[in-house]
């Protein structure tokens, strides 16, 4: 479920009651550990990090005028949802975390392609969430985003 927000506040005022202050910590948690250079930004009717036309021109390939996404969260209807494009598209990336997730939560990881999904808002594994955001430097997501698309 996309928002219709046109901003950051206004998505957030959006939020249900519930989980609001979770959602408002894994926000803090992402942008006190996403390395320099992302940009967080309205993206696909969420709160997204991206890569600017400033440093990656070529913006995405699906629509180039949109710049090089890398991790939205949204609050969809039953759960908080993180999509980190990095575990999609690197094998290693994703080998890490479904070996960590393990270490700091006790609940099973419940996950799709590219969305890790939140469905207890007392036990999302900030700790691991912030190591897994800085795991990929803006530089890194760029020639691995490359090697998956021009090949």
């Amino acid at each position: 479920m996309q928002s219709t927000a046109t901003s950051i506040d206004v998505y957030l005022e959006k939020i249900s009651a519930e989980k609001k202050d979770s959602f408002a910590k894994l926000r803090e948690n992402i942008l006190e550990n996403i390395p320099n250079g992302f940009v967080e930004q309205m993206s696909y009717g969420m709160i997204g990090y991206v890569v600017p036309h400033s440093i990656y021109p070529d913006g995405y390939h699906c629509d180039p005028k949109l710049p090089l996404p890398f991790i939205n969260i949204a609050s969809q209807k039953n759960f908080i949802a993180l999509y980190h494009m990095g575990i999609y598209a690197n094998p290693e990336l994703l080998k890490w975390l479904i070996k960590e997730y393990p270490k700091h939560s006790t609940q099973k990881l419940d996950m799709g392609k590219s969305c890790i999904r939140f469905k207890k808002m007392d036990q999302i594994p900030f700790e691991l969430i912030a190591a897994l955001v800085q795991k990929m430097s803006v530089q890194e997501w760029i020639t691995c985003y490359e090697s998956l698309i021009k090949k």
